[in-house]
């Protein structure tokens, strides 16, 4: 898919543009995108220089957006949104802005939300943010480091497009022992009753949504297989819903090229495996990935690998144009 106007850079299956997602969305033909996977400006106590909203204001400056959202997607489609808590300004007591925001975006039109169902939600653990506010974590040691965004999975219909088959994990030690062994049937103390297909070799593990974008610090690629570790093999019956991921990379090849050019860096980017676990889930290839919020347009990256094709809107041009770096020739490092 290309719009009217020029792109800022294009690639074999996708383009970037510059702009304002609200006007560039206007030229997206009704049900025609099959996935939109992005992370909005959070809104959060310190202004970011890429731009947030205040809590109290983001319910209404959200709404406009998802208008389009769901007016632009397929009727399978997924909205998959990234997005951070915040805390009450001057108290350690947490805002519900983001939890107001799903709630809007869910209720039915009839009741004067945008009309989504909530397909499920799946959490980024960043081991490596920072323990903020510091006055309630470091300094008064009244709360723990908050180190978990919810990542809000919305469909136009109670069945998106979806098949778990296309992220399935590898198994782990003890299930291919329970493989290689056999299984015997029982009720575990929880009293699930676990029968004998449970022992059947399918070719990987249901996918939890936890998913680790490293194995043992080491960085993973696109395509690699992603590794949660070993668990008891009798737990892998359900998936769970913790992505594991950090994005504190400072010398990946993103950091070193745009520092090589002058570029300054995207400081909240996406980590891979976010994007891949979502993107595999929910679309094929060929499909059509937009993030509307693209900053270092990660989603791109990953949907140009993943063989999706892709559209990438950006108001910044700094930051539109450092992305470019991320398609390369000959780029093989996409944290």
């Amino acid at each position: 898919m290309k719009l009217e106007r020029r792109p800022n850079y294009e690639t074999k299956f996708g383009a970037a543009y510059l702009g304002n997602s609200l006007e560039l969305m206007t030229a997206i033909p009704n049900s025609s995108i099959d996935l939109i996977c992005t992370s909005p400006p959070f809104a959060l106590l310190r202004k970011k220089e890429y731009g947030n909203v205040d809590a109290d204001e983001y319910v209404e400056w959200f709404k406009d957006f998802a208008l389009h959202f769901y007016r632009i997607l397929k009727p399978t489609g997924s909205l998959v949104i990234d997005i951070g808590g915040s805390w009450i300004k001057g108290v350690p007591v947490r805002s519900l802005y983001q939890f107001e925001l799903v709630i809007s975006l869910c209720k039915s039109k009839e009741r004067g939300g945008i009309g989504f169902y909530l397909a499920q939600e799946l959490y980024w653990y960043n081991p490596a943010k920072l323990p903020t506010p510091a006055e309630w974590v470091t300094v008064r040691r009244e709360r723990v480091k908050d180190a978990v965004n919810t990542i809000w999975w919305l469909s136009k219909e109670p069945h998106p497009k979806a098949n778990n088959m296309r992220v399935l994990k590898p198994y782990s030690n003890s299930m291919k022992n329970l493989l290689k062994n056999g299984y015997k049937p029982k009720v575990r103390p929880s009293g699930h009753d676990i029968s004998s297909k449970f022992g059947l070799d399918r070719g990987g593990a249901i996918p939890p949504n936890m998913i680790d974008g490293q194995i043992d610090g080491n960085k993973t690629e696109i395509g690699d297989p992603i590794f949660v570790g070993d668990i008891d093999a009798e737990d892998l019956i359900q998936p769970v819903n913790v992505i594991a991921a950090s994005n504190t990379a400072s010398n990946d090849y993103y950091q070193r090229r745009c520092k090589e050019e002058g570029f300054k860096p995207h400081p909240a980017r996406f980590p891979q495996a976010l994007p891949e676990f979502v993107i595999r889930l929910c679309t094929e290839p060929g499909d059509i990935v937009l993030d509307p919020f693209a900053g270092s347009n990660m989603t791109g990256r990953v949907a140009e690998t993943l063989q999706r094709r892709w559209l990438a809107f950006e108001i910044d041009q700094n930051y539109l144009q450092s992305s470019k770096l991320r398609f390369e020739e000959n780029t093989h490092e996409f944290c």
